[in-house]
């Protein structure tokens, strides 16, 4: 750059041009879209959407390195305070060396958003045409102020899920939960794996639902928005309206109910809910990654309703699902020509779930079409880096306690007794701070791997581990050196 370009440069500052705030907020959003897609490729979509995409990234301070992150509610702060902290903050670390601290926090700015009322299953003034929308795709079950953004999902039918061995129980049962006749059980319980295709099934029955029924009232949503509506109409005291309006759907969809952790009063609601609707023969169909027995926190009772019916398992895809399921989306893309050989190492390759397995072959699609090349088996290796390395690579905590152990030669067993020993106490903790940042596993989950330790316990390790690297050049370099051996 020559010397009248720098004087450009500077002179443009100077009279409202780029100022240097301005371009650190531009490289802030920048390293934030970089963050976010890692995180929603560890996180899966589901809960990219409900608690990472709304973050707004606010100012870097110089002098203590701490950057703000801002969600849009109290609750939402919290939970994202508890659960992805972490990641949060090993993330920008390793994306900005000046960042040492991550504070998350309600946006001061916050405006509250309008209500959305069709809880009480009427359609939009101006969309009397579209049926998708007849579900509480914007609902606010409480009136409480606070406007849920999950509908229907138009493309998410039981015409466009494809089955297989390992998904067939789930997929008649779906069916006939949303058929015209009275089913033989409810509720329905599905239990699958993060991108199995169990959400797929919950908008499958919506839709299919309202074509048996069409003046049907229909409430879909997560359990996480469940409890936030549910803490709303508490705040507004309009528990009386909230209780109404949610007994008075015909079909109640609940995805990841293993989040209905808690609030003992928001598992009490759901529960009653449960009763009422069931004594009225109305549907009932729930959704989680795990089995009703295998829920953290959920009272005993609430945990029976899940189970009375019938409980639905979908296993993870074979490879003769997968190979169908790569076929069927092909159909998308004709005239384009996917050779087989590549249909079938994508088949083999990308096992951990059905989501990722066709994210990567619209990945490779679109590549191909963007940049004018033809669809191959060397194109497929060169630009599914990341998802086939995610595949081939999955850290678990007993390998974290082996290599943990290993590196401070202690015994395994160290890992769960109850010696209070520092040079047993620091490697147990760096042991749980390495769980929590390379595996999804919660607090409590880790804790029971720990010996049954209680997931305060884990929660107080993962904070010391991270000041101790902050302030311990030895133990910031210990961390380090476990990473590289753990993600080799």
């Amino acid at each position: 750059m020559t010397d009248n370009n720098v004087a450009a440069k500077a002179t443009k500052r100077k009279t409202g041009g780029d100022t240097m705030e301005d371009l650190e907020a531009v490289n802030l959003a920048a390293d934030w879209s970089d963050i976010s897609q890692g995180l929603r490729k560890d996180l899966g979509h589901q809960l990219h959407s409900q608690w990472i995409k709304p973050i707004q990234v606010g100012g870097l301070c110089r002098e203590t390195g701490t950057l703000d992150l801002y969600l849009p509610t109290e609750f939402s702060a919290n939970w994202v305070q508890d659960r992805f902290a972490d990641r949060l903050s090993l993330a920008w670390k390793i994306a900005r060396s000046e960042v040492r601290n991550v504070r998350i926090q309600v946006h001061p700015g916050r405006r509250k958003l309008p209500d959305i009322n069709l809880s009480d299953g009427r359609r939009p003034a101006n969309d009397s045409n579209d049926t998708s929308m007849i579900a509480i795709g914007a609902a606010n079950i409480g009136d409480a102020g606070f406007t849920s953004s999950v509908g229907l999902d138009p493309s998410l039918t039981f015409a466009s899920f494809v089955t297989g061995e390992t998904n067939i129980l789930g997929c008649n049962a779906a069916q006939r939960m949303s058929a015209t006749e009275q089913p033989q059980f409810s509720p329905l319980y599905l239990k699958a794996a993060t991108g199995q295709g169990k959400t797929h099934l919950l908008h499958a029955i919506g839709h299919a639902y309202l074509g048996a029924h069409p003046r049907a009232r229909i409430f879909y949503c997560s359990a996480e928005r469940f409890m936030v509506e549910f803490v709303q109409a508490l705040k507004a005291n309009q528990m009386i309206e909230f209780k109404g309006r949610l007994r008075s759907f015909d079909l109640l969809l609940v995805d990841d109910i293993q989040f209905i952790i808690g609030k003992a009063s928001a598992q009490e609601e759901l529960l009653y809910t449960i009763d009422a609707l069931l004594a009225e023969n109305k549907r009932l169909i729930f959704a989680a990654d795990r089995a009703p027995q295998a829920l953290d926190g959920v009272e005993p009772r609430l945990l029976s309703r899940l189970s009375m019916g019938l409980v639905a398992d979908i296993a993870p895809a074979d490879i003769e699902l997968r190979r169908k399921i790569l076929e069927s989306k092909l159909t998308r893309f004709a005239p384009l020509e996917v050779p087989e050989d590549v249909i079938e190492f994508l088949a083999r390759t990308i096992t951990r779930n059905v989501r990722e397995l066709v994210g990567g072959l619209n990945k490779l699609i679109a590549y191909a079409q963007l940049t004018g090349q033809e669809v191959s088996l060397s194109l497929a290796e060169d630009q599914l880096t990341d998802i086939l390395s995610a595949n081939r690579r999955r850290i678990t905590i007993d390998e974290i306690q082996r290599t943990v152990c290993q590196f401070y030669r202690i015994d395994r067993s160290e890992m769960s007794s109850k010696r209070r020993a520092r040079a047993v106490v620091r490697p147990r903790q760096v042991a749980m701070y390495l769980s929590k940042v390379l595996t999804p596993r919660s607090y409590p989950e880790i804790g029971r791997k720990f010996g049954g330790r209680d997931h305060s316990t884990v929660i107080h390790a993962v904070r010391l581990i991270e000041d101790l690297r902050q302030r311990d050049a030895d133990m910031d370099g210990d961390v380090r050196s476990l990473l590289r051996q753990l993600e080799s």
